[in-house]
C-alpha cells in the first residue's frame, strides 16, 4: 500500500493499542480516512519493524486517546506530526521502500515503508 505522492503535508499519528495484544496502530493521513498497519515491535529508530497491513480507520484517532468502543482496548498517543512522501523506489525481487519525510515529530525525522512479494511490510523510523 503505497500513499498519494503530494506537497501538501498530512497528518500521521502512532498510538500504543492494548487488544487484542499490545501492538502499535501507525496512522497515516490519505483521501479522507487514515492509512493503517499494526506495528509488531515497539518502534525504534534504526530498525525495520514487522508490520500487518489493517482496514483504514477514522481520522478522529488522529487526535484521540482512551478506550475504543466495542471492548477493544484502549489507545495512547505515542508520536505523531505531518509527512510528506518523498521517493518510491523499486528494488530486486520484487520490493518497494517508499521513504516518507516527518515534521513536528518527537519520534524520527524519516519514516520508510518496505514492501515485498514474499513477506509483510515493513517500517523503519530514523
Amino acid at each position: 500500500m503505497v500513499l498519494p505522492s503530494e506537497e501538501a503535508r498530512r497528518r500521521f499519528v502512532i498510538l500504543e493499542h492494548n487488544h487484542p495484544f499490545l501492538h502499535w496502530d501507525l496512522l497515516m493521513e490519505r483521501d479522507g480516512a487514515l492509512a493503517s498497519w499494526r506495528l509488531l515491535q515497539p518502534v525504534v529508530c534504526g530498525q525495520w519493524i514487522d508490520a500487518e497491513v489493517l482496514p483504514d480507520h477514522r481520522m478522529m484517532y488522529l487526535d484521540y486517546e482512551g478506550p475504543v468502543s466495542r471492548d477493544r482496548g484502549s489507545v495512547k498517543r505515542i508520536a505523531g506530526g505531518t509527512f510528506r512522501q518523498l521517493t518510491a523506489v523499486t528494488g530486486p525481487t520484487d520490493s518497494t521502500t517508499t521513504s516518507f519525510e516527518l515534521a513536528d515529530c518527537e519520534l524520527a525525522m524519516q519514516a520508510m515503508l518496505r514492501t515485498r512479494t514474499d513477506c509483510p511490510p515493513q517500517w523503519r523510523f530514523e
